[in-house]
């Protein structure tokens, strides 16, 4: 059973990196393409700022999610590594707590802003799944199509910090925890 587990929790960080991977590739392509289309061609895509900044805010929110299964934060790492160790845990489990929190409020607020979100990106085309196949709509994509990061990451971010608190107190209960960040300063 735990391997199960290992492993789905390893093919979901490689899912959601390359995710990131995707949505920074897109992110540069969109702005390269409406830079060239605007001061080359003088016929820029409507489409193009929206679709950059779009991407942008889900690459920053599905990092959060692997930052906080990976205790990569940098700041509250350097902190950790200079308390003593049970002060060091106590203080990161804290924490950890804290962002568990904060996805608890970004998933009920977040599912609060899809359900209630009107109004629509008119530049934006979409699908939509009506008489049992999905149609293409030419024009006006809702806004609350871009909003399910929301309580998507919201749920991610309860998954990676319940992960992480139950990983580091099985491993100080064990004696074998070490702070994030002792790996790199023992190299």
């Amino acid at each position: 059973m735990m391997n199960i587990l290992i492993t789905f929790d390893l093919w979901l960080r490689k899912v959601l990196a390359f995710f990131c991977a995707l949505m920074l590739l897109l992110m540069v392509m969109f702005t390269v393409y409406t830079v060239i289309m605007r001061y080359v061609f003088e016929n820029p895509p409507v489409w193009g700022d929206l679709l950059t900044v779009l991407s942008n805010i889900w690459l920053v929110f599905i990092a959060l999610t692997l930052i906080v299964r990976d205790k990569d934060h940098i700041a509250l790492t350097l902190i950790y590594s200079r308390l003593p160790k049970t002060l060091g845990f106590a203080l990161q489990q804290f924490w950890t707590l804290v962002i568990c929190g904060l996805g608890v409020v970004i998933l009920v607020y977040g599912m609060d802003v899809v359900s209630t979100m009107s109004g629509k990106y008119w530049e934006m085309w979409h699908f939509t799944w009506e008489n049992g196949a999905l149609e293409f709509k030419p024009n006006y994509m809702p806004k609350r199509y871009a909003m399910i990061i929301l309580p998507l990451s919201g749920a991610l971010i309860i998954l990676a910090s319940t992960v992480t608190f139950l990983e580091d107190t099985i491993r100080f209960k064990k004696g074998t925890y070490q702070h994030p960040g002792d790996e790199q300063l023992s190299e």
